[in-house]
């Protein structure tokens, strides 16, 4: 490299760039439309903002002068028309626009979508609902924030320092881009579902309307509004307002803020304790010197002096009632006595050991009851039986040949009349007590049986 190479200087470098900016035509005035971002107003100085659209930013500065002028109150989301000049700001390096006439142009994307759901969610009553109440000395709090962010730093640092004996637990949660309303509403249901926690803190640093925007959505909004434990809204900078901050039952400026809202001061507790614990003492002192004083007082009443006349009228109703007291007592003690003579009579009827033999006997009853029924039903079969045999026996075909009777077989069947014999055909005549062979020498068909 040369020795007569010439090397810049950051400053001379950045005062050339902004000699091309004021010496511009084109940016000496510059007439130009936006949305307002990040937006905090500072009274009596300059203003410092920045102007947006879908795709760029822009650094501005109103001075003090300039901005009296304005007839109305810039708020972030509020799309502007604003006429300046375009230079560049030397300790940055940066180029804004310095503005020295605003006039609103209608309400950007961001700040109409907040307007509509704020109005929605105050239509359904989730701003105006019950506040639920902060726990004094609470033992656990839960905070949904970024686990890099200085919120929960600032958080830890406050509680420890504010009431050492309370427990931090962080449900880290994206706060910034598309994915954080859905985390941050999930990490504070989680939070809920627990069920050992005292208060719920949400939060995150400051940044524009677009950074905030997580905590503008509806699902943070309903998750907070459906939490069963007291939450803490500590979003942005104390001139940001977000829904989230609408529908916690206690907004803080910072996480800072939210910390003291959520914890005591230890050492301002046990002072009160012990201020509390003299006041009592004091009290209880002042209770013991006036009853003392009293008590010299009826001490010397003549109600002491001669206290048996006090006391014969009460004595003689003493005795009176001591004997009404000992004859209701014998009435009592002798209705008990008869009351628990009937109980034990009725006791005894209803024992299970009374019913257990009267079922005992009950059975037995039953049981005789089987066997004579069981000893009648078999008396009356046999009975049966015997009609039976003896009329089976009356038909018996034997019982019929005994008397005289006999039966003819031609080969092996049956001959019930002359037509089924022949002449000179063998027959077999059975008779009770065997056969004998015959053979057919005639047959006369005439006669007919009955």
């Amino acid at each position: 490299m040369s020795d007569s190479q010439q090397y810049l200087t950051v400053s001379a470098l950045t005062q050339y760039i902004k000699r091309k900016f004021e010496v511009d035509p084109y940016l000496g005035k510059v007439y130009l439309t936006g949305e307002i971002s990040n937006y905090r107003p500072r009274p009596n100085t300059h203003q410092y903002f920045s102007l947006k659209d879908d795709h760029a930013k822009i650094s501005a500065i109103m001075f003090k002068s300039a901005f009296a002028k304005v007839k109305f109150q810039p708020e972030v989301g509020m799309k502007v028309l604003v006429v300046g000049r375009i230079s560049l700001y030397e300790p940055t390096g940066s180029y804004q626009i310095y503005v020295e006439r605003m006039e609103p142009d209608g309400i950007g994307a961001l700040y109409q979508a907040y307007e509509q759901l704020k109005e929605k969610l105050a239509t359904e009553g989730l701003f105006s609902a019950p506040k639920k109440p902060l726990p004094r000395f609470p033992k656990r709090i839960a905070v949904v924030t970024s686990r890099s962010g200085a919120v929960i730093r600032d958080i830890i640092t406050t509680a420890r320092r504010r009431f050492p004996i309370a427990q931090i637990v962080l449900f880290p949660a994206q706060v910034q881009g598309d994915a954080a309303a859905p985390e941050i509403a999930r990490q504070i249901e989680r939070a809920n579902a627990t069920g050992n926690f005292d208060t719920l803190i949400i939060g995150r640093g400051g940044g524009s309307i677009e950074d905030l925007w997580p905590f503008n959505e509806e699902v943070v909004a309903r998750a907070i509004a459906a939490s069963d434990l007291p939450v803490i809204s500590s979003v942005g900078h104390e001139t940001d307002t977000t829904i989230a901050d609408l529908v916690a039952d206690v907004r803080a400026a910072t996480p800072t803020a939210a910390a003291e809202l959520a914890v005591p001061v230890y050492n301002d507790v046990l002072l009160q304790l012990n201020q509390d614990r003299t006041r009592v003492f004091n009290a209880f002192q002042n209770y013991v010197q006036r009853d003392r004083q009293r008590l010299n007082k009826l001490s010397g009443s003549y109600v002491f002096t001669q206290p048996n006349r006090l006391y014969e009228g009460y004595l003689q109703k003493l005795d009176f009632l001591n004997e009404r007291l000992r004859q209701a007592g014998q009435n009592n003690v002798n209705a008990a006595s008869q009351q628990l003579l009937q109980l034990n009579q009725r006791l005894q009827q209803q024992t299970p050991i009374h019913r257990v033999r009267q079922a005992q006997t009950q059975v037995a009853n039953l049981q005789q009851r089987l066997v004579r029924n069981t000893q009648l039903v078999y008396q009356n079969k046999q009975q049966q039986l015997a009609r039976t045999v003896q009329s089976l026996d009356l038909l018996s075909p034997l019982k019929i040949m005994s008397r005289g009777y006999a039966f003819v077989t031609a080969d092996e069947q049956i001959v019930h009349g002359t037509k089924q014999l022949k002449p000179d055909q063998t027959v077999a005549i059975h008779f009770s007590d065997g056969e004998a062979t015959a053979q057919i020498t005639k047959i006369d068909g005439g006669k007919q049986n009955g």
